[in-house]
């Protein structure tokens, strides 16, 4: 059974400690083993600033997990918890890939984990990320950076983008999908999305996409053009890509293939269906075009993915 810890110091904000909760701390059923689940911290942290917290596990267990998930932190400006920072760091050391939520990645900066890696945090904090920090490089614009044992996230919600893209990566994209769809969450953001986005990957209705993309959905498997696209959406081809940039944070065609990639997956995980099969039924058409682009997505062959997630 993988093991995820929660680092829990006073103050933390109960919103990224609570989406870390639900996804690694109820066992839905969706696969076995799930997660098996600890908070760690000092006991009577005040979680939120108002709620104290009955903690049983020290910082030190952070050491013993597989994962650690490190949580915004209070005040990004103030000097981070050396209590923190040290367990953490020990963590690490000990081979546990590290996750940060928000500003929690000033916690992952001040142990080092961060040095000469590309990294993110809340919009709000990446300038003081970068000046605090200069051996990182820090990217604003995006939902959630992975770098193989370290991992960073945006703020609030694109921390619960990435606490489903570690059950994707552990569990395979159909359990992370069923877990989206338990929580109703969007199933799926890049995590090269930009942070600055009007609508969440088009979801709801207001948003000039907010047709065209479900319609779109339905017919993953067609050759859809660009001006198909924007014919449907009544707009300009111009028009229909500075909109798909600035809901979704990539051009029609990039949105495109990353549904069929997407559909691809499950299909791998979920069908007896040939590779040659599942290109036709998700629009890529040869077995050879599928798995290029599922290499330069996944960096794998549809073939080892299948084995992994079987």
């Amino acid at each position: 059974m993988p093991s995820v810890a929660l680092a829990v110091t006073d103050g933390t904000p109960l919103f990224e400690l609570a989406a870390a909760c639900e996804v690694f701390g109820v066992d839905r059923d969706l696969a076995a083993p799930w997660y098996d689940f600890t908070i760690c911290g000092d006991d009577g942290a005040a979680v939120g600033g108002w709620l104290r917290a009955g903690i049983q596990h020290g910082l030190e267990t952070l050491a013993q997990a597989d994962t650690v998930i490190v949580p915004s932190c209070r005040d990004a400006a103030d000097p981070p918890p050396p209590a923190l920072v040290a367990a953490v760091r020990a963590a690490h050391e000990a081979g546990a890939r590290v996750a940060s939520l928000c500003t929690g990645a000033f916690i992952l900066a001040e142990a080092g984990l961060l040095n000469g890696r590309r990294a993110t945090t809340h919009w709000a904090h990446t300038a003081l990320l970068r000046d605090r920090y200069p051996a990182i490089d820090v990217d604003p614009d995006v939902l959630y950076i992975d770098d193989g044992d370290v991992l960073t996230s945006a703020g609030k919600a694109a921390g619960m983008d990435l606490c489903l893209h570690l059950v994707r990566t552990d569990h395979g994209t159909a359990v992370a999908n069923a877990l989206a769809r338990t929580l109703v969450v969007p199933p799926h953001r890049q995590g090269g999305q930009a942070q600055f986005i009007p609508a969440a990957v088009g979801h709801g209705p207001d948003h000039a996409l907010a047709e065209v993309l479900p319609w779109a959905l339905e017919r993953v498997a067609s050759p859809l053009t660009v001006r198909e696209l924007a014919r449907r959406a009544g707009m300009s081809s111009r028009n229909l890509a500075r909109h798909f940039h600035a809901v979704t944070g990539v051009s029609p065609l990039r949105w495109l293939l990353t549904q069929r990639v997407r559909l691809a997956q499950e299909l791998l995980e979920t069908s007896d269906l040939s590779v040659e099969q599942i290109a036709s039924r998700t629009g890529m058409g040869t077995a050879t075009t599928l798995r290029r682009h599922f290499n330069e997505q996944l960096g794998v062959p549809p073939e080892t993915y299948r084995r992994t997630f079987r």
